[in-house]
């Protein structure tokens, strides 16, 4: 018996969404005394990992990048080898994308949204979010196997120290009925999937030419950079930045909002994030009634004067 992490990396550098998900994974074994083994997918590097804790590393060898079809095929093979009864999965875009097809190929249940350890693990039950964040619920798993998604950012960096060994497979070949037709990576130096800070930009910025707003404070806090909707459809910013329910979800712990509204489905992509600021010259804006903190004013006047104080504070 043991417990199952999978470790997502990028350019051969482990992405915190992976190590939360070896945390996650070592308070579970150490609660039912089993072992954590680490999954990788084409990562030379996997020194990181003996700081959470995993017992074993399995770093598999695929010709390609990501795949659903290989990396879930993969896995499920993997689980059935070290008789996995839980894979803890980190809900990533490509997290949420192989969870529910390993989910079918091992004849385990799908747990998503998960937000805490389990509450109990003779009949595995766990704390879920839904409703886009707004309440919780109580799931029971009668399964022998189970998969969890673990929310974004919901259980943090919990760092313990280990003796890991290591072991290097060949990735089973799968023929996917999907093809890239390319890859649009983002420029910036944190990306909005890694970050525990995102400033974003609404149409009360009024042009792109004012966006050194926005990524003067992200600079100074050291936050990702990110946008509503109408920004990224008039051309404003990249479609990589825009989150909310139909874009990029996101769940940080800090979320500045600069002149955005707060359209019901940018909320629920955000409402996840723990402290939310909202900056907006509309005192009548949506978004105020869902923040945590509010200013009313001229973001072209407060946004400089916030981000020189942050930067006289920092030095």
């Amino acid at each position: 018996m043991s417990v199952i992490a999978l470790i997502e990396s990028e350019n051969n550098v482990i992405k915190k969404s992976g190590w939360e998900a070896a945390s996650y994974g070592c308070a579970v074994t150490d609660a039912i005394n089993t072992s954590l083994i680490a999954v990788t997918f084409n990562q030379e590097n996997t020194e990181t990992l003996a700081e959470y804790g995993v017992d074993k590393i399995i770093n598999i060898s695929l010709a390609s990048s990501f795949s659903v079809a290989a990396y879930s095929a993969n896995l499920a093979a993997v689980a059935k080898e070290e008789n996995a009864t839980i894979v803890i999965i980190n809900g990533t875009a490509n997290g949420k994308y192989v969870g529910p097809v390993l989910a079918t190929k091992i004849d385990a249940a799908y747990l998503s949204n998960v937000v805490s350890l389990p509450e109990s693990y003779d009949s595995l039950t766990v704390k879920r979010s839904c409703f886009t964040n707004k309440a919780f619920n109580h799931t029971e798993s009668h399964k022998s196997v189970n998969v969890i998604s673990l929310a974004v950012n919901s259980f943090g960096l919990q760092p313990k120290t280990s003796t890991p060994t290591q072991e290097e497979k060949e990735g089973i070949v799968v023929e996917s009925a999907l093809s890239i037709d390319k890859v649009e990576k983002t420029s910036a130096t944190v990306t909005i999937a890694d970050a525990d800070i995102v400033v974003s930009g609404g149409r009360g910025l009024k042009g792109p030419e004012h966006w050194d707003l926005v990524e003067n404070l992200a600079t100074v806090l050291g936050a990702a950079t990110a946008c509503s909707k109408p920004v990224s459809d008039m051309g404003w910013r990249p479609h990589s930045e825009h989150v909310g329910q139909t874009g990029k979800p996101v769940a940080t712990n800090l979320y500045i909002a600069i002149g955005i509204s707060g359209a019901i489905q940018h909320i629920a992509g955000i409402n996840a994030s723990k402290v939310k600021v909202v900056i907006n010259s509309d005192p009548e804006a949506p978004f105020f009634k869902a923040a945590d903190y509010g200013v009313v004013g001229d973001a072209f006047e407060i946004v400089p004067r916030l981000t020189e104080k942050l930067q006289a504070l920092k030095s």
